[in-house]
């Protein structure tokens, strides 16, 4: 099997605005994986961001070489890590979004740009989720934005509210997993997530189902009125609001666990994207405030919630200063409902449990066979039980196939890092990168 697959840029955007590939990233550009997606069959999706802001340059200047520019990239590979199409999109408040680049779209992808999640939900449809529960349905073939709902970032910005989640996940069954924000956490204006909730009803271009509650992180927000509840999420039958949302919070239950624990010790929390582990349980990453002068040693769990909204437990075996995700802030959680794992990956090891949250391997990436994962970031399990991981720097995808007992994970991640060593030196001479950027110039390009 291929190992490694390059993330590509489309060679008509370098062109188009004169993309200097070799020029440092504190220049002011740079290019940035999001997630990645698989679907049943085995074809994958990478979500990236690309953007260029040089100082000196005006924010009006009309020259596509000089210009300031923010773009979403979906590019589609095939099973065997073959680019099958790429589709570009725009942001057209705060960067530059050029309009004559790419051809004509359907006016739905402009807030791309905010997307930072990606989904293949049962249909085929791809989903794209981001900040202010925004979420663009795109086709399969990368060719159109069929629908998008959202609300404003900020509870002070008008537009129009039609919400859905910030991220999604889907169940074996086809349900979906949903994060969704609320206005007021510890007093921000901004909408910050708050919410996992599940849907029974497929999500469509013609169809958006309600969600039903199943946990929340915080509490209490402030300053809630009635315009700020949510009648598309539901708990006991009731919109999501004001003071009515799943008690106890993640953040009181946490709090409840530890004898020596304080209220403040979770002030200011965010919550991480949860992972299905099976058709009945998920996992919720949880993490506390993040310091200026560094957090590692700060409070973090991996909570495990049912689908019926009870808090089961939480993943063991980890030290709050020893594995700590706050270096290089690494929350990402993986799963896979199919064998029923869970994974992560953070700058001290590479981490598996079993549903129960007992820890059942650690690999210590200070040993020189797993020391090149430090460099990865983990963003997708596939249907198959593969490991998805993407290098930071070298804007490369690697797939590591998990062997049938946990036990052999480690041999398995050395086989693999071994074949991506091997492949990435075959891949440079093929396409020769400028710093590591891989440029495609045969791929069908499309405009959301």
């Amino acid at each position: 099997m291929t190992h490694a697959i390059p993330v590509l840029l489309p060679s008509a955007l370098v062109n188009h605005h004169a993309i200097d590939l070799e020029r440092r990233y504190t220049d002011g550009w740079g290019l940035k994986v999001n997630d990645v997606a698989t679907t049943p069959s085995g074809e994958i999706y990478a979500l990236s961001h690309v953007h260029r802001h040089t100082y000196g340059v005006a924010d009006e200047e009309a020259a596509a070489a000089k210009a300031h520019f923010g773009y979403s990239l979906v590019t589609r590979y095939a099973p065997d890590g073959t680019l099958l199409a790429t589709a570009v999109s725009g942001q057209d408040e705060y960067l530059r979004q050029d309009t004559t680049f790419g051809g004509p779209t359907t006016g739905l992808g402009t807030d791309l740009w905010w997307a930072r999640g990606l989904c293949v939900l049962p249909d085929g449809t791809l989903a794209a989720t981001g900040p202010g529960d925004h979420t663009h349905l795109i086709t399969a073939d990368l060719t159109a934005v069929t629908a998008h709902h959202g609300m404003p970032r900020s509870r002070h910005d008008d537009g129009t509210r039609d919400p859905f989640a910030a991220w999604i996940s889907t169940t074996p069954a086809g349900r979906l997993l949903c994060t969704t924000g609320e206005y007021g956490l510890y007093n921000y204006g901004n909408l910050l997530d708050n919410i996992v909730s599940i849907s029974d009803r497929p999500l469509t271009s013609t169809s958006k189902p309600k969600l039903r509650a199943l946990a929340s992180m915080e509490a209490e927000p402030v300053k809630h009125t009635e315009a700020d509840l949510r009648p598309d999420i539901l708990f006991d039958g009731k919109p999501v609001g004001m003071d009515h949302r799943p008690r106890p919070s993640l953040t009181e239950h946490l709090t409840g666990l530890e004898q020596t624990a304080r209220r403040w010790d979770w002030d200011d929390a965010r919550l991480g994207r949860p992972a299905v582990v099976r058709e009945d349980l998920f996992v919720v990453p949880v993490y506390g405030h993040i310091y200026r002068g560094g957090s590692r040693g700060q409070r973090f769990a991996f909570v495990l919630v049912s689908d019926k909204g009870e808090i089961v437990g939480q993943l063991g075996g980890m030290d709050l200063h020893r594995d700590s995700p706050f270096t290089g802030f690494c929350f990402e959680i993986a799963a896979d409902p199919v064998r029923e794992r869970i994974y992560h990956l953070n700058r001290y090891g590479l981490f598996a449990w079993s549903t129960t949250g007992v820890r059942a391997q650690r690999l210590d990436l200070e040993e020189a066979r797993y020391k090149l994962l430090k460099h990865f970031t983990l963003v997708d399990c596939t249907p198959a039980g593969e490991l998805i991981l993407v290098h930071r720097t070298q804007h490369l995808l690697l797939r590591i196939p998990c062997p049938a007992s946990l036990g052999g994970l480690g041999q398995a991640v050395e086989d693999a890092l071994r074949s991506y060593a091997k492949e990435r030196s075959a891949l440079k001479k093929q396409w020769q990168p400028a710093n590591w950027h891989w440029v495609d110039s045969t791929a069908p390009l499309h405009r959301l």
